[in-house]
């Protein structure tokens, strides 16, 4: 027989029994989209954090203690984390380009909590921040409605406040409502100067939902005058990032007097590392996720192999006739190898349309990336699952003697 007389009698076998097929089809496809799926999700998954961090800017570093003196919480503070305290003095000496020429600005962050309020209207803002205008540029943190604060405004301790878009919305119903509107935060009344520009939402906690003081106003009014929780560092290149660490480093451990021979008490965090961390994490994310999906896979290949073996034990007089009448054995093993081949491509060939789908909605609260390379690949799977799997069965086929084959009821 010529391959186009095996192809036509593979489809006619698969056509004999429509259901059966049918179901077949249903679960090879059930494999190939879940592979899809889940690598598209992982993928999505990894994108949203990286693009989240590089919107922060690869050439920010921030440092904090771990001596104990980063925090508002009484009964902390000992005579270490007196001593390794983060201070406006140590932002002073971080901005003198004499002593750190690879740092281009500086600016210290305190952070507090606190309920605001705009008439009957109240919001919980987890996260208060007070700072200098200098945060908002080297955190990339663009005010989308109004302005910001001015280093006037600081160093008058002024009672000015720029709110986040979730805050904002919760206040007033709408972001430029606010502009210009008087908040009470705790028992203090800000005057509202900008609404920050919208942030990508990345896990369970929303950027959005912030605001921020000068941080003269913040340690005057809400959290004291205590150690600052760190201090941001913004690089001038994100090619002298580990220059600028070295730096920061150094003059810290000479200001706060560290032993030599004792652990750093300042942890300082780069961008950068941060960001390549978070692809290695989402990479293995994903290879999980597909390890996952690709088990539904050979589930459909168990499936392949017995819908197979059912066909084979019902068509044994046939094959035995189509022997006994000449048929060779390489005839009999191709088609039942086609057969099971295209059930495998059909099916991968439905997964793959359903994949492209379900791609179009967020899962999970995550919008799914598709990677092409997973769409062959998931592909070139089945049609080897079909192979392997059916391999079995169409040798079992082939291996018929036409006698017993044509005894069988």
């Amino acid at each position: 027989m010529t391959p186009r007389d095996l192809f036509g009698a593979a489809l006619r076998g698969l056509s004999a029994n429509k259901l059966r097929s049918l179901l077949t089809v249903l679960g090879v496809s059930i494999g190939v989209g879940a592979v899809i799926v889940l690598v598209a999700v992982g993928n999505g998954s990894g994108k949203a954090v990286q693009t989240r961090l590089e919107a922060m800017g690869t050439n920010l570093l921030t440092v904090s203690t771990t001596g104990g003196g980063g925090g508002f919480a009484r009964g902390q503070a000992g005579p270490s984390s007196q001593q390794y305290a983060l201070t406006l003095d140590d932002v002073s000496a971080l901005s003198d380009r004499r002593l750190a020429p690879d740092v281009a600005s500086v600016a210290p962050v305190m952070t507090s909590s606190g309920t605001a309020t705009n008439g009957d209207t109240s919001y919980t803002i987890n996260q208060v921040i007070g700072t200098t205008p200098a945060y908002l540029p080297a955190t990339n943190t663009p005010v989308g409605t109004g302005q910001s604060f001015t280093q006037e405004d600081v160093d008058g301790a002024e009672r000015v406040i720029v709110l986040g878009q979730t805050t904002a919305t919760e206040l007033f119903g709408r972001a430029q409502a606010a502009i210009g509107q008087t908040v009470k935060l705790g028992a203090v009344d800000f005057v509202v100067r900008g609404v920050l520009a919208s942030k990508d939402s990345t896990g369970f906690n929303d950027p959005n939902a912030t605001a921020i003081v000068p941080i003269s106003t913040l340690r005057a009014t809400q959290a004291g005058y205590g150690a600052l929780s760190q201090i941001v560092v913004q690089a001038s290149d994100k090619d002298r990032v580990d220059l600028a660490q070295a730096e920061v480093t150094q003059l810290l451990t000479a200001r706060h007097q560290v032993p030599a021979t004792t652990t750093s008490p300042f942890r300082i965090t780069n961008s950068a590392q941060i960001l390549q961390t978070s692809q290695d994490t989402a990479a293995t994310f994903t290879a999980l996720l597909a390890t996952v999906a690709a088990i539904s896979l050979v589930v459909g290949g168990i499936g392949v192999t017995n819908i197979m073996l059912v066909t084979v034990t019902e068509r044994t007089r046939e094959i035995g006739i189509r022997k006994a009448l000449g048929a060779r054995r390489r005839t009999i093993l191709g088609q039942f190898l086609i057969e099971a081949t295209l059930l495998s491509l059909i099916g991968g060939a439905v997964g793959v349309g359903a994949a492209l789908i379900v791609t179009q909605f967020q899962l999970a609260g995550v919008t799914p990336v598709l990677v092409p390379s997973s769409i062959a690949l998931a592909l070139g799977v089945s049609a080897a699952v079909g192979l392997f799997f059916g391999s079995m069965p169409a040798h079992r086929a082939a291996g018929l003697r036409p006698i017993d084959a044509l005894r069988h009821e």
